[in-house]
């Protein structure tokens, strides 16, 4: 499957244009999505400087990366600009499991996890 995940809210706490801190569970959900053979698209309204410091926060926790803000093997079927993906993990997603603290809200990667055994895309949280 290719999986869409926003980085803002997402894979870290809200603190744009700064990174936030990492959401709980973000990085070893995506890791093992990785082994588990998922192909990980970074789908984020961040550009120029920003988008790089996002790309290097995933580079640097191992999160690999088969996209930025596009899917490469789209491009032999459409011109469109949306990243095509399977799924897509953002905290502005509608039914997306979010935590609260105070005005920060962001994605619940214990229940996302939960899904994704659940349906299958992950076998093992190991």
């Amino acid at each position: 499957m290719i999986i869409a995940i926003d980085f803002d809210g997402t894979l870290v706490r809200h603190k744009y244009p700064s990174i936030g801190i990492e959401v709980p569970g973000a990085v070893i959900t995506c890791q093992q999505l990785a082994t588990a053979g998922h192909k990980l698209i970074l789908w984020t309204m961040r550009s120029g400087v920003e988008l790089q410091e996002a790309v290097d926060w995933c580079n640097g926790k191992q999160i690999p990366l088969y996209g930025v803000n596009r899917n490469p093997s789209q491009l032999v079927w459409t011109t469109s600009p949306k990243a095509y993906a399977q799924t897509y993990i953002d905290d502005s997603a509608l039914g997306v499991p979010l935590k609260r603290d105070g005005e920060d809200v962001f994605v619940d990667w214990e229940l996302v996890r939960g899904y994704l055994l659940a349906t299958g895309y992950l076998t093992s949280t190991k």
